[in-house]
């Protein structure tokens, strides 16, 4: 798709991330004129990642919140199948479950009782998604027994995805859409009130409407127009991880052990991470961070301890004041509409609230579903406030 010169278009959302993807997908649906910008090509960012993790809230202490992202996380399948089928590439989807080891009587007490909160709230339809406290991993060497594992739970909710399948898929769609436009330009900032966004180099172009998922760089955009000067909406966090080359079923449970994540993923190749750092100097190099995962993955799978490494990657990712994602149109200029800092959940609700912010674009009551009440813009700020105190 080639760049086009253009005086306005009725929405241009600013970012290319997964959350931009989805937003264009669902505009491209409603048929609204749209452009696309992104100073980097689309899906080259934190969406550019190796895990594809799709993990749900611990079933119990349930709440709004947990709710969404259990229905956003269960109707993900449906909508990558269709998009697999609108495209002819696969996702990577598959819903593997979750393994995880337990160390202390205390967890494997604590485990037990969300065995009971899953049976009432992972509920789809007649469907229960099981959590089951057993004595031994599900799958020989997946991990491998520990001495010092008391018992594991087994989940079969969680899913994964191959994040580089969903963003080349959604790409591969936007490449024959009728509606949406995209440019390589990077945003300097946005004048809501000439309703126009204004590019590094100078140029400028008008919008009807705006949907900010500029990932990382959303925070800085949205600022000036939405929150009191010198008040930080959220901030970078670095990951890392790493691609093994090892033929391991990709039906397997995700491992997860205390911040590691062993995740197999289709064509012989295994997903290892990742980090979290909140301070670091080099934001796109890797370290003995990822070197220490890596060695841990080795240890607790033994198809893992000769395998290759193909690839080390690090990327930012963008973390709200509160860990939740900033969705909605702003109170005093309705025609921008924050869309991002969702963190470690976005992958799997991404969808579901590019859906919403679309919605609000066409005013299609079907698309603006309800939020949990911990999204709104007004709590946001208030925690962002609360923080900064």
């Amino acid at each position: 798709m080639t760049a086009r010169q253009n005086t306005s278009a009725d929405l241009v959302i600013i970012g290319a991330g997964i959350m931009g993807l989805w937003a264009a997908y669902h505009a491209e649906k409603e048929g609204i004129e749209t452009l696309l910008v992104d100073r980097d090509a689309p899906g080259s960012g934190a969406s550019n990642g190796l895990l594809g993790a799709l993990m749900a809230y611990m079933p119990d202490q349930w709440d709004e919140k947990k709710q969404f992202q259990f229905e956003a996380l269960a109707a993900l399948e449906g909508q990558v199948r269709l998009l697999e089928e609108e495209t002819g590439l696969e996702t990577g989807y598959r819903r593997s479950g979750r393994v995880m080891p337990l160390y202390q009587e205390r967890q494997v007490r604590t485990a037990r009782l969300r065995a009971d909160e899953a049976a009432r709230n992972w509920r789809l339809g007649e469907h229960r998604f099981e959590w089951k406290v057993v004595e031994e991993p599900p799958e020989k060497d997946w991990p491998s027994r520990s001495e010092g594992a008391l018992a594991y739970v087994h989940e079969t909710l969680a899913a994964h995805v191959a994040p580089r399948g969903v963003v080349a898929a959604l790409k591969t769609f936007l490449s024959t859409a009728r509606h949406v436009r995209i440019i390589r330009k990077e945003v300097a900032a946005i004048d809501a009130g000439a309703h126009g966004i204004v590019f590094s180099v100078g140029e400028r172009i008008g919008f009807g409407k705006a949907v900010v998922s500029a990932g990382v760089g959303a925070f800085s955009l949205l600022q000036p127009l939405w929150a009191p000067e010198g008040l930080p909406l959220g901030r970078p966090v670095k990951g890392q991880a790493a691609l093994l080359a090892a033929a391991c079923d990709p039906a397997l449970p995700i491992l997860f052990d205390n911040g590691l994540y062993v995740i197999a993923h289709a064509r012989g190749r295994v997903a290892v991470g990742s980090t979290s750092e909140d301070e670091f100097d080099r934001p796109f190099a890797t370290d003995g961070k990822l070197e220490d995962l890596i060695a841990a993955a080795r240890i607790a799978v033994p198809a893992l301890r000769d395998a290759p490494v193909v690839e080390r990657w690090a990327g930012l990712r963008p973390r709200g004041v509160h860990r939740e994602p900033m969705i909605g149109a702003l109170e005093d200029m309705p025609d921008v509409i924050a869309l991002g800092g969702g963190f470690k959940t976005s992958f799997g609700i991404a969808n579901r609230l590019a859906g919403h912010a679309i919605g609000l674009v066409s005013d299609n009551t079907v698309s603006v579903q309800d939020l949990p009440d911990i999204y709104n813009l007004e709590i946001y700020l208030r925690r962002a406030n609360k923080n900064l105190g």
